[in-house]
């Protein structure tokens, strides 16, 4: 008898209904939407059907009127705790870097929620009817659902993101269950921070419109008030979080904040996966924000960029170690720690750049380093994204010395744009930047420096120590190509996340 090898097994294409509260080219505050407008054009470049939902907000909150040229798809009859809703759903394409994706973008629109100067708030304070929008988004997702199956596309998977979205794994199975449509749908929720947790007093509970039942401590109750992460957290098919270490972090009181036992009882249901770049954005071979261009391979460029940086900066052209941070500045990002040292840092021969906006407080201690020594330190308050380009691609090292960073995107820029990132050993920072020192003697060639206890002898130890390495110019290229040949790309974290979404569809109800 002849025995024929079997025909491979074929996996069939997934059919993925993005939801989040935020996405570029449309709006931003954070790291979510940069998640949001990637990862949709990297799944379907693997060969899925992705769509994208998100709130419609007008011209204020966004970015201008990203969703320019988007047309009314449908309309649907919005359930509500205070009755139904007419709501508008517009479709376009989704537009930027991705897009020959296809990605197809539903906005819902509701004028009198997403029609306003802010995201989730204005001045710094949150909007008092947040809850009442982002349910009301919510119920709108899962409406929209067996809309889209009617029209002939019926998601396999429900991907939502942070607490604007969680609702959605919380309505699936509490009002949905037994609609055709949404019965085999399976929901991942990521978390991107756990320290947002969507909060609010137990009495505004019922405009969930979700039954009393589900309001106890095993449900959606968090010490008499209402928690929404902790619904999506207990009644999506799988979590995820944005770097591995970051996954193992959450189950403790440390870093749980007061959530870690209901995460630590689903750890069978987490999975940590790593955030990628846009490499088309963030190129330092064809930025158009470089004064110079250069690659790993043709890294000249990099000298100039360096000049022109300390030129914009109103620093001394010097040829000595320049030190780059961007960020917000604040404790979690471990700027308290930056101030600590400032008076070290000073009566050495380097310069520092900074560019963020935080705490007046610690914007004035900043400014007043500045002024007294404007010949190491340049400063700007605010946010450029030009500015921030060039000084990844000028700066020599990069300062991310954060108490806790889920996952963390400019430690990625920083090694693709060669500048050799400082950072505390946590979260995504532990997880892509591989430290000089014992750790990597039997690993992978060195890409940067790192430290364990969040204080400022840690820092100003570990900012010593790539001084001295600087100093060797072959170790110090040795450093740059490994971080330059990383791969920081969505394409890595979309075929992650594509395991993730067969492990999903694989489990049971």
């Amino acid at each position: 008898m002849i025995l024929h090898p079997l025909p491979p097994v074929v996996e069939q294409p997934l059919k993925i209904l993005m939801v989040t509260s935020e996405a570029v080219p449309y709006a931003k505050t954070g790291g979510l939407a940069d998640v949001a407008g990637a990862l949709p054009g990297e799944l379907a470049r693997l060969g899925h059907q992705v769509g994208l939902v998100m709130p419609r907000y007008g011209p204020e909150a966004g970015h201008g009127d990203g969703f320019e040229g988007f047309q009314e798809w449908g309309r649907l009859n919005v359930p509500t705790a205070t009755g139904s809703v007419p709501t508008v759903i517009e479709r376009g394409l989704l537009q930027g870097p991705q897009r020959d994706s296809a990605v197809q973008v539903y906005a819902v629109r509701h004028d009198p929620y997403f029609d306003r100067k802010g995201l989730y708030q204005e001045n710094g304070v949150d909007y008092p009817d947040n809850l009442d929008r982002f349910a009301f988004f919510c119920r709108a997702v899962m409406e929209l659902v067996p809309a889209l199956s009617r029209a002939g596309w019926a998601p396999d998977l429900l991907h939502a993101h942070d607490w604007q979205t969680a609702l959605c794994a919380v309505y699936r199975r509490a009002l949905y269950a037994d609609q055709t449509a949404v019965r085999s749908l399976r929901t991942v929720l990521t978390i991107h921070n756990l320290g947002y947790q969507g909060l609010f007093p137990g009495p505004a509970y019922g405009k969930t419109g979700l039954p009393l039942d589900l309001f106890t401590p095993k449900g959606l109750e968090f010490y008499g008030s209402m928690n929404v992460l902790k619904g999506g957290l207990i009644f999506s098919d799988l979590l995820t979080t944005v770097s591995p270490t970051y996954s193992r972090e959450i189950q403790t009181p440390q870093q749980g904040f007061g959530l870690e036992g209901v995460i630590t009882e689903r750890q069978d249901r987490l999975v940590g996966v790593v955030n990628g770049i846009d490499v088309a954005a963030w190129n330092p071979a064809t930025d158009p924000h470089l004064p110079a261009r250069y690659s790993a391979s043709d890294p000249a460029g990099k000298r100039l960029c360096k000049t022109e940086l300390q030129r914009e900066m109103d620093l001394p052209v010097r040829d000595v170690p320049l030190i780059g941070i961007v960020s917000r500045l604040t404790a979690q990002k471990g700027l308290d720690l930056v101030a600590a040292i400032l008076p070290d840092l000073v009566a050495l021969d380097l310069q520092l750049v900074l560019l963020g906006t935080g705490n007046p407080s610690d914007e004035a201690h900043f400014t007043s380093f500045q002024v007294r020594y404007p010949e190491k330190i340049g400063l700007r308050i605010g946010f450029d994204e030009g500015l921030a380009h060039r000084i990844e691609g000028g700066a020599d090292l990069f300062l991310m010395p954060s108490r806790y960073e889920p996952c963390g995107l400019s430690q990625l820029y920083s090694l693709r744009y060669g500048t050799v990132p400082v950072v505390r050993w946590t979260g995504g920072l532990a997880d892509t930047v591989v430290p000089y020192g014992p750790r990597t003697i039997n690993a992978p060639r060195a890409t940067g420096f790192a430290f364990e206890e969040p204080t400022a002898q840690a820092l100003l130890n570990s900012v010593l120590l790539a001084l001295r390495v600087y100093q060797d110019r072959a170790e110090w290229m040795s450093l740059i190509e490994a971080g330059m040949q990383t791969d920081v790309s969505w394409a890595r974290s979309a075929r992650a996340y594509e395991e993730v979404y067969r492990r999903a569809l694989s489990l049971a109800t």
